[in-house]
C-alpha cells in the first residue's frame, strides 16, 4: 500500500468518527469500552505506528516545503483522541468536530506533497 493510499485510509477513518459520533448521539447509547472502543483504537493506534515510519522516511527523503514530523506527529494525537472520543455521545461537538477537520487537513497537505513530489520525479525523468 503507498503512502497516498495509507494517508487516505486515515482520512476515511477520520470521517467515520464523525459519523459514529453522530449515530452514538442519536442512538443515545454507549458501548462497552473493553469489547467494542479499546480494540478498535488499539488497531488503529498500531496501524498509525507503521504509518508515521514510512512518513518519517519519506519527510526526510524529499524534504517537503510545508510538512513537518511534528505536523504528523500532532495528528497522529488528536487522531488517537478523537477515535475514542467518537464512541461517547457526552463528546462535546464542536471541539470535537474541529479537532478532525485539523487533523484532516494536516492529511490532505501531506497528500498533495507527495503527489507535488511525484510529479516533479516525473518532470525530470521527461526532461531526461
Amino acid at each position: 500500500m503507498t503512502l497516498i493510499e495509507q494517508t487516505t485510509l486515515i482520512l476515511k477513518e477520520s470521517q467515520s468518527c464523525l459519523s459514529r459520533h453522530l449515530e452514538m448521539r442519536e442512538k443515545d447509547t454507549t458501548p462497552d469500552f473493553f469489547t467494542v472502543v479499546k480494540p478498535h483504537a488499539d488497531q488503529w493506534q498500531a496501524y498509525l505506528l507503521g504509518w508515521r515510519e514510512q512518513a518519517r522516511i519519506w519527510i526526510e527523503a524529499y524534504r517537503p516545503k510545508h510538512m513537518r514530523i511534528q505536523q504528523i506527529d500532532a495528528a497522529i494525537d488528536a487522531f488517537n483522541q478523537y477515535v475514542v472520543q467518537s464512541f461517547y455521545k457526552e463528546t462535546g461537538k464542536k471541539r470535537f468536530a474541529q479537532s478532525i477537520q485539523s487533523t484532516c487537513y494536516t492529511l490532505q497537505t501531506f497528500i498533495h506533497a507527495i503527489e507535488q513530489e511525484g510529479e516533479k520525479i516525473d518532470q525530470e525523468k521527461g526532461n531526461r
